[in-house]
């Protein structure tokens, strides 16, 4: 058990303690984790290639709310290639600090422009600026080949509060049928809980650790 869980005597999970849904009981997690983890949104993100085979890597949580989980990229990277061919997908979120973790499987939609649009504003210049100028997931000669393409695109779209959204950069939405969140425990005692839809609502269930 890490240092930050002993010194927050994280309590047994117990049934009872729950939220009824997974939504509720992430953001209670998540007020926590904001408090006593240095980067509480890195989550990996799961797909599936062409071929059937895993394919993984890290990504930024971007929100969370009754809808789902959010996380942003450009359309014409791998990942979302491949969310394309199979919307499946599954995000795991890892508290070291706490001894937590959260497991999510579910269907991936891309969002709304409008959400895009609003998040991107919030996103500093630079930031924005590597967005119209990355080629995501496609072979570069070497780093000259990226700071030309960076100042190209900064020729391009003008100034800071010129550089919109591209077209071809934006966000998903998961929308979960399962999620399960496991606390560390001593002797590898740990809790799970596992939520299910069933319905309109949600089924629960420990599971052995």
């Amino acid at each position: 058990m890490s240092e930050a869980a002993k010194r927050l005597q994280m309590p047994l999970l117990r049934r009872a303690s729950l939220a009824p849904d997974p939504i509720s009981q992430f953001a209670s997690w998540w007020e926590v984790a904001e408090r006593e983890v240095p980067l509480p949104d890195a989550m990996t993100l799961a797909t599936v290639r062409d071929d059937g085979s895993a394919d993984a890597r890290m990504v930024l949580l971007k929100g969370h709310d009754e809808r789902g989980f959010r996380f942003f990229t450009n359309f014409e990277s791998t990942k979302a290639r491949q969310l394309e061919g199979n919307p499946q997908a599954a995000l795991v979120v890892y508290w070291r600090e706490l001894d937590r973790q959260v497991r999510v499987r579910g269907e991936v939609s891309r969002l709304e422009d409008s959400e895009s649009d609003t998040y991107f504003a919030t996103r500093a210049p630079e930031s924005r600026l590597g967005a119209w100028a990355s080629p995501q997931s496609r072979p570069l000669a070497d780093r000259a080949e990226l700071e030309r393409l960076v100042e190209e695109a900064r020729e391009r779209v003008g100034g800071e509060e010129e550089i919109r959204r591209p077209e071809f950069w934006g966000g998903f939405l998961l929308c979960p049928e399962d999620v399960e969140f496991w606390q560390g425990q001593r002797g590898r005692l740990h809790d799970r809980f596992l939520y299910v839809r069933e319905g309109e609502g949600w089924k629960i269930e420990r599971l052995a650790p």
